[in-house]
């Protein structure tokens, strides 16, 4: 396969990640261009994979002012920061690896997919959880008939007690006027599956319930304080920041590396005594729901449930249940596939081995982002859009799928989807 080469835009968490792949794999993949307005992670990224100072950016928009160099954009900027870029960089003839979500609105979305097709560049959304083994060998296994028809899914994310609290009360995605809701945010991935494992088939009417219950104002404890570094009862609270990000952590380690560009124990108590991520969670400005469920309807009356939650032990590792007519799928996190005939009475189970080559950096999501990577660099350098799973169209439909989530739980009302790809909804269907 020909070497690629990528410029990343947005040198952050996830931009440093699927640029790692360019270390496992020199041979695949070159990072040859970087544009982020912050400094010390621009620099950080040119260092690491000698980048000629010619091709380092404060802003894309420089970038895309070049001529085209490179064969690839990798856009990991902020999630209200998606659409400018990719469009900018379709129009160039960039082929595109971006970030979930998509964009921050449906019609957004719409229009990165309409400049890739008119531009004839590949598209692959992050949604990464396609690529992940016990993931796929869930929708082989649906595919082969082994359970029947299926007739109900449920999915549930749990997303971590500590995890929320650090991305999503006090981190970037707290509040929508500066990212987007969470089920967008958070668990687009999450429906994108419950589309995949549907066969891409029809959804036909949402709803959606949800809240801010539990990290606001009111819920704070008695005697608390505005920060962690300065409060009475930290001891007790489970969102301590203290016990987050210093107690015994690592600071150059998640989630503590994401809150200072240094990563050493001074910088990290400046952080908490003067940044975002030492304020109280019951002080934030944070308006994101904590918990929200939705039901979904598909052609032929098949139905499926999800639930995100924020009050967990468990950290992003979901818990499937899968209900066919001939048998019954069920699988935790990135463990064991397990498949109960109803005919036999027997149990088959399917372990995940697929893993990330010895000594790779890309071991995120259960390996999903190597694997994502690797079909992205692999479709892009043979020419061959079907190694991506998550091209446009797919991508976009399932999307819409969660758009219309949160406009269900907005609106208190069952939202109609008259059409999958226009995806028109109704305005007068009632919840009663």
């Amino acid at each position: 396969m020909n070497q690629v080469r990528a410029v990343v835009i947005g040198a952050g968490a996830r931009g440093n990640e699927y640029a790692t792949f360019a270390l496992d794999h020199p041979d695949r993949l070159k990072i040859v261009g970087v544009a982020d307005p912050i400094p010390i992670r621009m620099k950080r990224m040119q260092s690491l994979y000698e980048i000629p100072g010619e091709n380092v950016f404060s802003d894309w928009s420089d970038f895309i002012a070049r001529d085209k160099f490179a064969d690839v954009v990798i856009i990991t900027t902020q999630d209200r920061h998606h659409k400018k870029p990719a469009v900018a960089c379709a129009d160039k003839g960039y082929h595109i690896l971006l970030e979930k979500p998509m964009a921050v609105t449906e019609e957004d979305c719409q229009e990165i997919v309409e400049a890739c097709e008119r531009n004839s560049v590949m598209l692959s959304v992050c949604l990464v959880f396609r690529y992940q083994e016990s993931k796929v060998k869930i929708k082989e296994i649906i595919e082969s008939g082994a359970i029947g028809k299926v007739v109900n899914i449920q999915h549930t994310e749990p997303v971590g007690y500590f995890h929320f609290a650090h991305s999503y009360v006090r981190g970037n995605w707290r509040a929508e006027k500066s990212s987007a809701f969470s089920l967008l945010t958070k668990s687009c991935h999450d429906i994108d599956l419950i589309y995949y494992w549907m066969g891409n088939s029809k959804c036909t009417q949402v709803s959606s319930f949800g809240s801010l219950n539990h990290f606001r104002k009111e819920n704070k404890p008695v005697g608390a304080g505005y920060r962690c570094s300065d409060c009475s009862v930290e001891g007790g609270c489970p969102y301590s920041a203290k016990k987050i990000y210093m107690d015994g952590k690592n600071p150059s380690e998640w989630p503590t590396n994401l809150i200072t560009d240094v990563y050493d124990i001074e910088n990290v108590t400046d952080a908490l005594k003067n940044g975002p991520y030492g304020r109280c969670v019951y002080e934030c400005d944070n308006d994101v729901c904590d918990n929200q469920v939705v039901n979904f309807t598909f052609e032929g009356g098949r139905t499926a449930s999800f639930t995100m939650v924020a009050f967990t032990e468990k950290i992003c590792e979901s818990q499937t249940r899968i209900f066919g007519t001939k048998g019954e799928i069920t699988c935790d996190g990135f463990g064991p596939v397990y498949v109960y005939d109803f005919n036999t009475g027997t149990t088959s189970s399917y372990v995940h081995s697929q893993t990330a080559p010895p000594g790779s950096h890309l071991w995120g999501h259960g390996c999903s982002d190597y694997f994502l990577m690797d079909a992205f660099i692999r479709a892009v350098s043979t020419n061959d859009a079907s190694y991506i799973t998550t091209g446009p169209h797919e991508s976009l439909n399932s999307h819409r799928l969660t758009f219309a989530a949160e406009q269900s739980r907005r609106e208190n009302r069952v939202v109609t989807i008259d059409d999958d790809i226009a995806c028109s909804m109704t305005r007068n269907t009632n919840v009663n």
